[in-house]
């Protein structure tokens, strides 16, 4: 992949310093606007560190307690600001720790750059300490990877990857960095990536599918929205407002579409997917013209692929050419930035209202709310429920905080019952669902967004999977708000084994430490409420701190998340029960 130029610049007039090649990507980095980076020291990445040590006053480096820790809070750094979070790690196992926040961020389309050390060249190949082929393990799950056994190959390899990792539909770079080329010496010039030959980060709108995609909104009787992150990626969340207002259309947003559009908007119905919403399930197989923005038809939201919106003509706005005709095959494919093409279908859009078929989501959205949705928010049982949880943290944040969740029960009602009033507030592991995400990308959630709250909701589950980060919380009191909801189980899985297993509980029920000894411990504030009395003071409480603080809420151990499509069932098959 060779960089073109689109406006040459005359590299003579940029003076060339003479510096290592260590040296050199600490000011690659400081020449894309990094400012925080995560990661985990060790001896092939040493000499970086060291010039890390000289750039304090610019480069903020936080020390994470594992690797992957650094990965997930670089995506959720990357996930609150839109810019591209960075991790960094040595070589062998410092490596291999970051594959699964790698992974993670590919399949959920985060911009990050990931740098590690390697063993010097003339080792390469000799099963040398700590050697390990971590450009060939990351191949599948990064967009771009290389690695740098030259000094001079820095620049230029180094502005690629920001460019890469940034444009069009974004996800993850790992750079790897021998030793000879960290210690040797360049003379240094920096010059931003604008283009790479054969990468076309942005395909260009065809205005004929402009046409036919709005001569089919305009003639349906029953069209139905469903976006997805593309519309927070794409920042082109007033685009979607207009487009869903002037058409009159009822829209749903996928897990990591969340946010996109105010959760109390009128034409807002909720979720699609496994766990979501009744209504927006249901009428998939019932709309005429199906609108598909930003989103990747992923196998949780279509169930079985056969009796999927079958009746429709589908239009799917998309940026990744690859994802068109992947799972459901389209009428009209619009290719694109959504801010670029929602921009451009507008006024070729009829303005209309669609009453009578609004009326059929909120009638089945209220079969859904007696059926459900008040037990979950407003129950009555002597048990908490993870729902008036989230509930009491939506009155007293204002609706809007940014929420974190980890992955598991928690995690979907965390998205069913969460409020939002603004952009890029829900953050959570969509395509991979990786477990122990929740701690860390609240952290680099906060530190991306100081000026809002952020709340992380774990289950104590996946809590335990990278509990130390608590480290970094304390360490650089970091004043995220944490709440782990504890059914001392681990809760989908159980809920998989109670419904499908014959309530076969195996390796599901979980003896648990005292959480909030553990949080003392690092000298969080931190409380355990176990009676509903007790709730909505201890929320008020968390949320009025301008610290740290813990919270732990015991929940009712056997609950389970209702809608739910069983695996490979169609989405007409949910249940609510």
């Amino acid at each position: 992949m060779e960089t073109l130029k689109a406006q040459k610049k005359d590299s003579k007039k940029q003076k060339a310093i003479r510096i290592t090649g260590a040296e050199a990507i600490i000011h690659c980095l400081l020449a894309e606007g990094v400012d925080l980076i995560y990661g985990y020291p060790g001896g092939a990445i040493m000499p970086v560190y060291d010039e890390l040590y000289k750039f304090q006053d610019k480069l903020t480096h936080i020390l994470t307690r594992h690797e992957q820790g650094a990965t997930h809070a670089a995506q959720g750094y990357a996930r609150v600001t839109g810019k591209v979070g960075v991790a960094m790690a040595t070589s062998g196992p410092g490596a291999t720790n970051l594959v699964t926040g790698i992974a993670d961020a590919q399949i959920d389309s985060t911009p990050m750059v990931c740098i590690t050390g390697q063993v010097t060249r003339s080792l390469l190949g000799s099963d040398a300490f700590q050697e390990t082929d971590i450009v060939g393990i990351s191949t599948p799950v990064t967009k771009w990877n290389y690695q740098i056994t030259k000094v001079e190959e820095i620049p230029e390899i180094m502005a690629k990857a920001f460019y890469i990792a940034k444009s069009g539909r974004p996800g993850p770079v790992l750079i790897d960095i021998t030793k000879n080329a960290q210690f040797d010496e360049l003379d240094f010039v920096y010059e931003k990536c604008t283009a790479v030959r054969s990468y076309k980060p942005v395909p260009t709108p065809e205005p004929s599918s402009l046409e036919k995609a709005a001569e089919l909104i305009n003639s349906a009787k029953k069209p139905f929205i469903v976006f997805g992150q593309g519309v927070i990626l794409g920042e082109a969340e007033a685009e979607l407002k207009a487009f869903v207002e002037k058409a009159g259309i009822p829209a749903a947003w996928t897990i990591l579409g969340l946010s996109a559009m105010d959760t109390d908007h009128p034409l807002n119905v909720g979720m699609v997917g496994m766990h979501g919403n009744y209504g927006p399930n249901m009428l998939t197989n019932e709309c005429d013209v199906l609108i598909a923005i930003g989103m990747r038809f992923d196998d949780r939201v279509t169930g079985d692929l056969n009796t999927y919106a079958k009746q429709a003509k589908v239009i799917h706005f998309e940026i990744d050419p690859a994802e068109v005709n992947k799972n459901v095959k389209v009428d009209v494919a619009v290719l694109g930035n959504a801010k670029e093409t929602l921009s451009a279908i507008l006024p070729l859009l009829d303005k209309k209202e669609h009453k009578g078929w609004k009326a059929e989501f909120d009638k089945l959205h209220q079969i859904e709310f007696d059926t459900l949705i008040k037990n979950d928010i407003h129950p009555t049982k002597e048990g908490l429920t993870m729902g008036e949880v989230i509930e009491q943290i939506n009155m007293a944040s204002g609706q809007k905080a940014v929420i974190v969740s980890d992955v598991g029960q928690h995690q979907m009602i965390a998205c069913r019952y969460a409020k939002f009033k603004q952009s890029k507030s829900n953050i959570t592991s969509g395509g991979l669902g990786t477990m122990g995400f929740g701690l860390p990308a609240a952290i680099g959630a906060k530190m991306g967004a100081m000026d809002r709250e952020v709340v992380a909701i774990i289950g104590d589950g996946g809590y335990q999977m990278t509990i130390q980060e608590l480290g970094v919380i304390f360490q650089h009191n970091v004043p995220v708000k944490i709440v782990v909801l504890n059914n001392d189980h681990l809760g989908m899985v159980r809920q998989w084994q109670e419904l499908f297993f014959d309530r076969r509980y195996a390796s599901t029920v979980m003896t648990n430490p005292d959480f909030v000894k553990i949080a003392e411990g690092y000298h969080i504030q931190s409380r355990r409420v176990s009676e509903r009395t007790d709730l909505q003071e201890a929320v008020q409480e968390m949320m009025a701190s301008k610290d740290p603080y813990f919270l732990e809420v015991k929940v009712e151990k056997e609950d389970n998340v209702f809608p739910m499509i069983p695996s490979g069932a169609s989405v007409s098959d949910i249940r609510l029960k």
